[in-house]
């Protein structure tokens, strides 16, 4: 395959002669740190990318990517990534209509990028480190493996008719097989969606259908948390009614045999027989790399469209910057490769750049509360990931679970998914890291591709507030918009979170409903990506995100965010996690009503604590955000990737019930029933 690759110092090299081009000023409501006054470095001398970005400083670096997008952009794609036909021009995008196209003309294949490229210099370098279920028995697979497993797989689905374009549903766990699977999709430009495999076999279903899937891909049975999955079952269930599908790939984790049927395919026995070599499609920056379905507010999922070029750069980048990512570390994100940051943080991003990263099968607290932890010291990972509802579960626990372990291997740890409240954080960062590694809590979305706001990359000893993304990456503009639809000048002022400029890694569509994806991104705020999250920029023009706009309340004309209100009631040392709502209030129009867990074995009684967690929102924020109702239950409703969903509890209290919307995606449904009886008991002593 003819391929075009630009080495060593290029990217910054043409960076710094562009630098030195004054360009225009950024005004002070965009970014107090983009002035064009700012005097550029001289010339460094030639040398490797990580070089010349030390010689320059993120000022310059962030200033340049605003003032001249295709520049940065341009020269970044061409330094980074192998090319099959070079593109013809950087970028064509129009907020306002969602158009967004990057690397226009260009040809490229994601899966050389990702494996073949590291086989040429280094085949034998670990690519996957399978963390598997049961703790020690982990697998190590090299890059060169990967390349010959992604291949048979990828030959495998072209012998079954599966071609350029055609839709393959993903339904396994966290497995080298699993990543293979994506991989060989990109490589033969078949269209890939992961469904997290948990999710039930209507929900299953859904996703297949609204994709027009031609094949699922799945195992016999999951394993995880010592717990047995019936992934093949599942499948059975929901290709009943998928017309479309014409195979099903089975793969075997476990000993125990899958029932097979007439579509069904031996996945491991078919690959045997392929040839592990198969020639990369060439394919468009703009075709499509994946589909990746994510709730929407209607409750109809809606399956956001990742295409090639932009998406992998951005990965990239955003892998190598945010979390000082450094040749021979092993990066430790702890997502399931069913959510966009096992896309992007567990498999495109990492491999792009030939890192090791680990796949974490297991859970939290398999088999006991040590288990990231034993992990990070046998496996010496060096960048650790994880969600904040995992660190509010564990900070329950004694910190002896951490400390029996030797940590010292880790030299940055990151949270992602939601805003980390402070508790989780001062523990994250004084228990876990011992106080010395930064801790970068990152915001950005399924839409977004990648990180968007995080404390890193930033200059050389720049501060890290607690719980706070701060810093946007390179391209991104933040505005706060107002309620008329203002752009908000000047700091220590909370609006509502827009994106001003395009950027590589951002969403082209929604599949099948292009016109939904404008209506929900573009329309609110015209000439802008609208969020959806609110966000506060602190007198420093630091960025900390309030939560989403709908979860923000309006108490008595005063407009409160239900994370600020979380965030004070988690800092008590009884509370490990809440949720707060707003609901409506003849007087004062909404008020707070707040949902708490208590760890066990408390000292006070629950009465006492909540009186003291009335206290706590007094003084951390005001009287009026204090909740007029406190009801304790023993957990919170969240789906398999920990978000609370706030939308039941809405339906508990307003006693709507009846009409609860798809909860596929709740990971114990049980607990519906647990809140239900709760707020009965708790209304009747009202």
């Amino acid at each position: 395959m003819a391929a075009h690759r630009c080495k060593g110092a290029g990217f910054f090299r043409t960076l710094l002669s562009r630098c030195r081009t004054p360009g225009p000023g950024l005004c002070h409501q965009q970014h107090r740190c983009c002035l064009s006054s700012v005097p550029a470095p001289p010339p460094p001398p030639p040398g490797t990318w990580s070089h010349q970005l030390s010689r320059l400083s993120h000022r310059d670096l962030y200033r340049l990517s605003l003032t001249d997008p295709d520049r940065f952009w341009g020269s970044a794609a061409a330094d980074r990534l192998r090319w099959v036909k070079p593109f013809e021009r950087v970028r064509d995008c129009d907020l306002s209509s969602g158009k967004i196209s990057w690397f226009l003309g260009g040809k490229l294949n994601v899966s050389v990028n990702c494996l073949d490229v590291h086989v040429e210099k280094h085949p034998d370098r670990v690519a996957l480190i399978w963390e598997r279920d049961e703790p020690g028995t982990e697998v190590k697979v090299t890059y060169r493996e990967l390349l010959e497993m992604t291949c048979r797989l990828a030959n495998t689905l072209k012998s079954h008719g599966i071609q350029k374009g055609d839709r393959v549903a993903i339904y396994m766990p966290v497995s080298p097989l699993a990543v293979a699977a994506m991989l060989a999709c990109a490589r033969i430009g078949a269209v890939h969606t992961v469904v997290f495999a948990g999710f039930s076999s209507e929900a299953l279903a859904g996703r297949i259908q609204d994709a027009q899937c031609k094949a699922v891909l799945t195992c016999n049975q999951g394993v995880r948390g010592g717990r047995i999955v019936h992934l093949k079952a599942t499948v059975d269930a929901a290709v009943k009614t998928c017309p479309s599908v014409q195979h099903v790939f089975v793969s075997q984790r476990t000993e125990q045999p899958a029932v097979m049927g007439e579509r069904d395919v031996p996945l491991e026995e078919v690959m045997s027989h392929h040839a592990s070599v198969c020639p990369p499609e060439p394919l468009d920056s703009e075709d499509f790399l994946f589909l990746l379905y994510t709730s929407g507010s209607t409750g109809k999922p809606k399956g956001i469209v990742h295409t090639q070029a932009g998406y992998l750069l951005y990965t990239s980048l955003t892998h190598q910057y945010v979390f000082d990512y450094r040749d021979g570390d092993v990066f430790g994100c702890v997502a399931d490769v069913g959510w966009i940051t096992g896309h992007s943080y567990v498999v495109y991003g990492p491999l792009c750049n030939g890192a090791t990263t680990v796949l974490f099968e297991s859970t939290p607290v398999y088999p006991d509360p040590g288990r990231y932890w034993e992990t990070v010291e046998r496996l010496r990972i060096t960048q650790f990931y994880g969600a904040p509802t995992a660190l509010r579960l564990l900070l329950k626990y004694d910190e002896s679970w951490v400390k029996k372990y030797d940590r010292s291997s880790l030299r940055t740890l990151g949270s992602v998914g939601e805003p980390i409240n402070h508790e989780a954080w001062h523990w994250f960062h004084s228990v876990v890291g011992d106080g010395r590694c930064p801790l970068v809590d990152t915001w950005w979305q399924t839409e977004t591709g990648g990180v968007c706001i995080a404390p890193r990359p930033a200059e050389e000893g720049a501060p890290i507030v607690p719980a706070m993304a701060m810093r946007p990456f390179f391209g991104i503009q933040p505005v706060l918009m107002g309620e008329e639809g203002e752009a908000l000048s000047g700091d220590s002022v909370s609006g509502a979170l827009c994106i001003s400029q395009s950027w590589p890694g951002m969403a082209r569509s929604i599949y099948g409903d292009h016109q939904r994806f404008i209506d929900a991104y573009f329309k609110p705020f015209p000439g802008h990506y609208f969020t959806g999250d609110g966000a506060y920029r602190s007198e420093e023009g630091y960025y900390q995100i309030t939560g989403r706009m709908d979860d923000v309340i309006n108490v008595s004309g005063h407009r409160l965010g239900t994370a600020e209100i979380e965030d004070a009631l988690d800092e008590h040392p009884a509370v490990p996690e809440t949720a707060v709502i707003g609901i409506p209030h003849d007087i004062k129009g909404e008020v707070p009503f707040a949902f708490v867990v208590l760890k066990e074995d408390v000292g006070d009684t629950p009465p006492v604590i909540l009186q003291q967690l009335r206290d706590l929102v007094t003084t951390k924020i005001a009287k009026y955000a204090v909740p007029e109702h406190f009801l304790v239950v023993k957990r919170l409703p969240k789906t398999r990737s920990g978000k609370i969903m706030r939308r039941i509890l809405r339906k508990v209290v307003m006693e709507t019930t009846g009409d609860l919307g798809d909860v596929s995606t709740l990971d114990d449904p049980s607990v519906v029933k647990e809140i239900i009886e709760a707020h009965e008991l708790y209304r009747k002593k009202k």
